[in-house]
């Protein structure tokens, strides 16, 4: 084949390149961006929390020991029903029946010693006795001599010698009774070393009865840790011997929850768990405590939530695995959308600005009445103000009163439009704090400890920003800037403020865009969706 065939064949081939690169460029621009879509609807939404624990007792008690020695006798096993005071386990006395027999022959001695001491006492004493008796006799010859002396029938001599007599017998005296204080003191020692003697004893006797390990309470031991002729030590911390759970039928869960979530949990709130052991089967509790320790592993904050159940059954196990879940919130009849809704992003397609005094949804400002301040109560407020007419069972007139504070407050919620940005939110705090006030002086003493709990609740609730796709009925999109209220995990509730300009489009069947189908389109989610973060 020649050169000029060849060129032939390349232009040939290159030509038909050219006109198959038009025709697939052709059909292609002929074929529609295709999406899929969902609907906004109207219905209930709950909120929850989840996170997984493991079932204890309420009360458990770990049984140590608080002498070292080795394991004589173990008389309960896993499983053993004990009272409070029964035997348990034995650790052999041998070497403190020792201590205890040599603890008492030195009280045996001390108190000897005491007695040898008194004996001294009144040795002491009788010596005190005997100078008092001589003193008394020297005295009696001196003053003898003295008369003598005056009458000149003995030298002075004489009278001299009996007044040395003298004072030698009252020094003599004075000696003996020092000696008295000294055995007397004596005494005092010999007592005290008695009493410390005594309580060596005691705490011989003491760790006599140690040996003997008796259950603090009534209870099932569920977990034991030594065997007969194993040595135990007790040095700084008590080793560990048995664990008596004090009751099987009252339970607990430790459920840790992560710190993004703590702030929804609180006291009182229902939970619902499962356990691997019984598949397919919910177990109902409520929440009794949120432990303020936090946890801190792998830089992950948790904190314990204690779950409490009836184990009327006693099925349920220490130690087993519980899957936990606490509903947080409830909206009934609300707006919801699905969360795939929130994480699509269409290249070029832009929210159309709010027009110059048209509410607008996304305003802080048109939000504010919609959520507190409506004469006649809707949205948000309606479900409040069921909420406080039902759970606290307010009266008629009560309840007229409610309806009045709303109605009085609703003005003031419409002046925060006229606020610059940096004000409005304090203002409008300022307001919901009075109107809060002034509906907590109707209530009376029964009602304001669930008043105070709905309130916390109100205050936990907050609205995140996100953006949806409406899908036209000429297929095109358009894009909205929403506000968003609670999630369950798949759909998230839609907050639309009425008389808002997107109102009359954002209604119930509209069919929101949920992803792209068109490969290759510019779509997909570019940045991260702004919608609220998932359960799981």
């Amino acid at each position: 084949m020649n050169k000029k065939t060849w060129l032939w064949l390349v232009l040939l081939f290159l030509v038909l390149l050219i006109l198959a690169g038009a025709w697939w460029w052709k059909s292609n621009q002929g074929e529609a961006v295709k999406y899929r879509t969902g609907k906004i609807e109207r219905g209930a939404l709950q909120a929850a929390v989840a996170a997984t624990g493991a079932v204890s007792p309420v009360t458990q008690v770990t049984i140590g020991t608080q002498v070292s020695g080795q394991i004589k006798d173990i008389l309960v096993d896993f499983n053993s029903d004990v009272k409070a005071g029964q035997l348990i386990a034995v650790i052999d006395p041998e070497q403190f029946e020792y201590r205890v027999r040599s603890a008492q022959a030195d009280v045996d001695a001390a108190r000897a010693s005491v007695l040898t001491a008194q004996a001294n006492v009144i040795a002491s004493r009788a010596q005190v006795s005997s100078a008092q008796t001589d003193l008394r006799e020297a005295r009696r010859t001196h003053e003898r001599n003295l008369m003598l002396v005056e009458k000149q029938f003995v030298a002075q001599s004489e009278a001299d010698k009996s007044n040395a007599l003298v004072n030698t017998s009252l020094e003599a005296v004075k000696a003996a009774e020092a000696q008295v204080g000294v055995s007397e003191a004596q005494v005092r020692n010999a007592q005290a070393n008695v009493v410390q003697r005594e309580a060596t004893l005691a705490q011989a006797r003491v760790d006599l009865s140690r040996t003997r390990i008796t259950s603090p309470v009534n209870g099932i031991v569920i977990k034991r840790s030594i065997e007969k002729g194993q040595t135990v030590a007790s040095s700084l911390q008590s080793p560990e011997l048995f664990i008596i759970a004090r009751n099987l039928l009252d339970m607990q869960v430790e459920a840790a929850i992560d710190e993004a979530d703590v702030g929804r949990i609180r006291a009182g709130q229902k939970a619902t768990f499962n356990v691997d052991a019984y598949p397919g089967q919910t177990f109902e509790g409520q929440i009794a405590q949120v432990r303020k320790a936090a946890t801190n592993v792998a830089n992950v904050v948790t904190y314990v939530a204690v779950v409490t159940f009836a184990n009327a059954d006693g099925r349920l196990l220490p130690g087993m695995t519980a899957n936990v879940r606490v509903v947080t919130d409830t909206r009934d009849n609300v707006f919801k959308i699905p969360n795939s809704a929130l994480r699509v992003r269409i290249a070029g397609v832009e929210p159309a600005p709010a027009s110059a005094g048209v509410p607008n949804s996304q305003s802080p400002s048109a939000a504010a009445p919609a959520s507190e301040g409506r004469a006649g109560p809707s949205g948000a407020v309606n479900q409040f103000r069921n909420r406080l007419v039902s759970e606290l069972k307010l009266s008629p007139e009560q309840t007229e009163k409610v309806d009045a504070i709303y109605a009085e407050a609703r003005p003031r919620f419409m002046q925060l439009r006229d606020l610059p940005e940096a004000e409005r939110t304090k203002a409008r705090e300022r307001i919901t704090a009075d109107v809060r006030e002034r509906i907590g002086t109707i209530l009376n003493a029964e009602q304001k400890p669930r008043y105070a709990t709905l309130i916390a609740e109100a205050s936990s609730r907050t609205v995140t920003r996100g953006r949806i796709y409406l899908l036209s009925e000429s297929g095109l999109p358009k894009a909205f800037n929403v506000r968003l209220g609670i999630t369950d995990g798949s759909s998230t509730e839609l907050l639309v403020a009425p008389g808002a300009a997107e109102a009359a489009e954002l209604v119930e069947g509209a069919a929101v865009i949920t992803s792209i189908m068109t490969p290759g389109a510019a779509t997909g989610p570019s940045r991260p969706g702004t919608g609220p973060r998932l359960m799981f």
